[in-house]
């Protein structure tokens, strides 16, 4: 007597998809939270353009100069004695702090530097002009 047996289908090898998106989603979550948007905050000036520049990575005190010579701080301008007295408290103790000049390139070039000297003045070691390339 001959005994057939039943042929059992295969069965097919199925990767689990549900879990592998939810971990795509979850990482498209977290960079997106993580990312730092670059956001300028300020007076709009246009910058001189320099062939060779360098990014910045540290935390700066920005000073615009716009075309008429006006300085500003963010988006508040200051006269010079303000200026001063403005600089001197955000540099406080801090002599490494980097005071980055960004003049319009129209502006007078004794404007822009008549800045850097009032941030000399008022402690600040590390001057820097911002050029675009």
């Amino acid at each position: 007597m001959l005994v057939h047996r039943k042929k059992r289908p295969r069965y097919a090898i199925q990767t689990p998809l549900t879990s592998l998106i939810d971990i795509v989603f979850m990482l498209l979550i977290y960079f997106l939270l993580t990312t730092n948007f670059m956001v300028e905050e300020g007076i709009k000036v246009k910058l001189p353009q320099a062939k060779a520049s360098a990014p910045i990575t540290r935390e700066e005190i920005t000073v615009y100069v716009d075309r008429e010579g006006r300085a500003f701080i963010n988006t508040k301008e200051f006269r010079e004695d303000a200026l001063f007295k403005e600089l001197k408290t955000m540099i406080g103790g801090q002599k490494d702090r980097l005071v980055m000049v960004k003049a319009d390139r129209l502006v007078e070039l004794n404007r822009a530097v008549k800045v850097m000297d009032l941030a000399k003045a008022a402690g600040a070691e590390r001057l820097c002009l911002a050029t675009e390339k």
